[in-house]
């Protein structure tokens, strides 16, 4: 069984950092690799089409690039990705659209053994990411028990019961979503509303207060000062469909302006 690095650093207090990346072409995280800067890659497949050959794929590039590979899946069928793509070499997975404790107490149900002592969803099946013949032995329960469990914090519902959710245990690590948040209190699309920023700054710093690792999502290194400022040490930079989309834009418009003079 491969050790799980990212669960391994949250464990001894480190701080962490990946990106996330929209394709599922293998190749994208193998050049990542090559920088030998992230300790994680985060397969957006709640926003992208993908097939179960992509998910295995994808884990065997991230063993190959020395990198945890995670994910974020849809709340839409979430106990059958999640339990697929764990099934396939993801280490961590980030649920979607919670709403209250329950809704945490199940998504980390769906990753954990089925157990006695763990009360998990996830039973012996002999997938990808087990020796075919140690499936359901201690290390394949082991295994289980560290896969990385985040949650978004993007709905109205969910800031209301944050102290709640948080007292969840097992949650890892929580990420703050703005996008949602704003459509969900009716100011959709106003990702730096003072209100939206007071409550993102509000969800920070009760995770840390309650021991729940928050993580922030940059775009680019100077942003995450804000936050380091406020006790983060986690951090996702960027996406591979916005620095392309930045890079095409800036670099095609200083090239058609020296074609138009």
């Amino acid at each position: 069984m491969r050790p799980n690095k990212f669960r391994e650093l949250l464990r001894a207090g480190k701080p962490t950092m990946g990106t996330r990346v929209m394709s599922p072409w293998p190749t994208v995280i193998e050049v990542l690799g090559q920088t030998k800067q992230y300790d994680y890659v985060e397969f957006l497949a709640e926003y992208t089409p993908y097939d179960l050959h992509d998910l295995d794929n994808l884990c065997r590039a991230a063993e190959l690039a020395d990198v945890t590979p995670i994910i974020k899946i849809d709340q839409a069928a979430s106990e059958y990705v999640a339990q697929r793509a764990v099934g396939s070499g993801f280490q961590g997975v980030l649920f979607t659209d919670c709403r209250c404790a329950e809704d945490a107490r199940r998504y980390i149900r769906m990753v954990r053994p089925e157990t006695p002592e763990d009360g998990g969803l996830f039973g012996a099946v002999p997938r990808r990411f087990t020796p075919r013949s140690q499936f359901g032995g201690p290390e394949y329960v082991q295994a289980l028990r560290d896969v990385v469990v985040i949650l978004m914090i993007e709905k109205k519902e969910a800031v209301e019961n944050l102290e709640e959710i948080l007292g969840v245990p097992g949650i890892d690590m929580i990420q703050w979503g703005p996008s949602d948040y704003s459509v969900s209190i009716g100011k959709a699309g106003r990702r730096t509303d003072p209100e939206i920023k007071a409550t993102e700054r509000k969800v920070i710093e009760t995770a840390l207060r309650r021991g729940v690792a928050p993580r922030a999502e940059v775009v680019k290194p100077e942003d995450a000062q804000y936050y380091l400022d406020l006790g983060v040490r986690h951090f996702n930079l960027n996406v591979d469909l916005w620095i392309l989309l930045q890079w095409w834009t800036d670099n095609g418009k200083t090239l058609r302006e020296k074609l138009t003079k």
